[in-house]
């Protein structure tokens, strides 16, 4: 089976009605900021929270009567283990789902909150997905493989249908890769269609093995991703050649670049995504001048992030806007001095969040302290005030952290 436009229309037929039609919303903050029109496809907003649910729906449908009766298996460590899981139970199909041992608990309860079967194995992916070829062949299970499948493919191209439905005279478009198969398939149907719309796909730095593998490089890919979505070794034989054939250029972001994204959605357009879904706005950020003036979409394929790290993701973008600030201040140890650093403070309009007085821990004279000071402020020319006024009163006071680097 080829994957054209022919292909993708039967599978937007196949699927209509059992996967969410999702809404393309202008983004009117994040346009001013970058410089372009910029409209967001919200595939977090689809049943299970990423676009997986729609070529997981569409492999499953394309299923014979046998392969539907003896059941698949998929090997994921989240959003294609719960598409597949969703699907299957809906339509009434044992699966089974391999996940690494350190898939999140969160992920692996939900896809099993679908009804699947959940195999817990290999300490990683390469390992589960061992596991879970080894498992298809001795039950006789379809393995749904989560992007180098025409009939997988298909289901993510109905995504680029819906973007030129809604943007019909859209310049250009900005989709992640980890496989491929999401970029291939609406790079597909988007060229079928509108043969002049730019297309650029996103990888993260740690894992850019789509490029690699395009520019004639040996895959090397590895280490630890807030993007864990597109975290791939390897991209698929097909998806390689369509995003080959049709991709304009593929762009890297830093990891700090993705968390930055993820805050912009966050507080401009009150979106949540995870990294892996974030990482398109994170390349038009970084490339800005590249978009200057053009109607762009951009893919957010999914929000399923975790709520503690997206807390810690949100604080550390308060602390690089220098919104977060850890102060220090040398005092005299004496009744009254922490009373007048947080007069000053207060006077200012900043929020002290954290106090930590310290007398024993750190290398100072007996008679004296250190006191660290975690301030919400209104950004770096507030902090800057709190500093000169705190030295106006004799404390010697100096930002111990306000800005991560990168």
């Amino acid at each position: 089976m080829s994957v054209g436009l022919a292909e993708i229309r039967q599978a937007a037929e196949a699927i209509r009605g059992q996967v969410v039609r999702t809404p393309l919303l202008r983004a009117e903050r994040l346009s001013q900021l970058y410089g372009c029109e910029l409209h967001l496809k919200l595939e977090n907003l689809q049943i299970t929270g990423s676009f997986k649910d729609r070529g997981a729906c569409m492999k499953l449908q394309s299923l014979s009567d046998e392969q539907r009766r003896r059941g698949v298996i998929a090997m994921s460590a989240g959003n294609h283990a719960q598409g597949v899981a969703y699907h299957a139970r809906r339509l009434g199909i044992p699966a089974t789902i391999v996940m690494p041992e350190f898939a999140p608990f969160l992920k692996v309860e939900r896809t099993r909150s679908f009804g699947a079967r959940v195999v817990l194995t290999g300490d990683t992916l390469d390992a589960s997905a061992l596991a879970a070829r080894e498992i298809a062949a001795a039950e006789g299970l379809t393995f749904v493989h989560p992007y180098d499948d025409p009939a997988v493919i298909a289901g993510q191209g109905t995504i680029g249908l819906e973007l030129l439905e809604d943007l019909p005279d859209l310049d250009t478009l900005v989709v992640p890769i980890g496989g491929g198969g999401l970029c291939g398939g609406i790079a597909a149907a988007v060229k079928a269609l509108k043969p002049g719309v730019r297309i650029f796909g996103v990888e993260v730095e740690l894992f850019p093995s789509m490029y690699q593998v395009l520019h004639g490089q040996e895959p090397h890919a590895g280490g630890t991703t807030i993007a864990d979505g597109i975290a791939v070794k390897l991209p698929g034989l097909i998806t390689r050649e369509l995003v080959r054939e049709l991709v304009e250029e593929i762009l890297l972001v830093d990891e700090i670049s993705v968390e930055q994204a993820i805050c912009a959605l966050a507080e401009q357009q009150k979106l949540v995504a995870e990294g892996a879904g974030a990482t398109g706005v994170a390349a038009i950020a970084a490339h800005a001048g590249r978009f200057q003036g053009q109607k762009v979409a951009v893919l957010i394929g999914g929000g399923n992030i975790d709520v503690r790290l997206l807390s810690d993701v949100l604080a550390r973008g308060l602390v690089r806007d220098g919104r977060l600030v850890n102060l220090r201040v040398d005092i005299v140890d004496k009744p009254g001095v922490l009373a007048v650093i947080t007069r000053i403070i207060g006077a200012t309009g900043g929020n002290i969040m954290e106090v930590v007085h310290q007398r024993m821990f750190f290398n100072v004279p007996a008679k004296q302290a250190e006191i660290d000071v975690v301030v919400e402020t209104k950004n770096a020319e507030h902090v800057e005030e709190i500093i000169r006024l705190l030295r106006a009163e004799g404390l010697n006071a100096r930002v111990l952290a306000s800005r991560l680097e990168g």
